[in-house]
């Protein structure tokens, strides 16, 4: 049963920086795809940074290339979001997805393409 835990979220000022955390269990596949998402109250979740692991593309929404970047550590089977120059637009609910399909043709940063969802971790930022 594949399990996804966020971490590292928390309260920051406007031009500071967090990295999120999200360490996955039970996931036997060497190529899979993950993605960060987040969410606010009342708007549909948008997708932040995406990276198919096994082969290290990545994908980046508009709003956060440039500040933020996703990575993996096989070995220590966690997926990384590093967020600098946070500005306070970037609160959110950030969650972490899985999905193991390569023959879904909806984008990579597209919520409905994932099956596997961790619990998010709060972000926020103030001016």
């Amino acid at each position: 049963q594949v399990h996804l835990v966020e971490s590292g979220g928390g309260s920051v000022r406007t031009g500071g920086a967090l990295r999120l955390a999200c360490v996955t269990f039970g996931v036997t596949s060497s190529s899979y795809y993950m993605g960060w998402f987040r969410q606010v109250p009342g708007k549909e979740r948008e997708g932040v940074a995406a990276i198919y692991i096994g082969g290290g593309s990545t994908n980046y929404a508009d709003s956060v290339k440039g500040r933020f970047t996703i990575s993996q550590d096989n070995a220590e089977n966690t997926l990384y979001l590093q967020m600098n120059d946070l500005k306070p637009e970037d609160t959110a609910m950030y969650f972490c997805a899985a999905d193991f399909r390569h023959d879904d043709a909806r984008p990579l940063l597209s919520p409905d393409r994932y099956y596997y969802w961790g619990q998010g971790t709060q972000v926020t930022v103030s001016s």
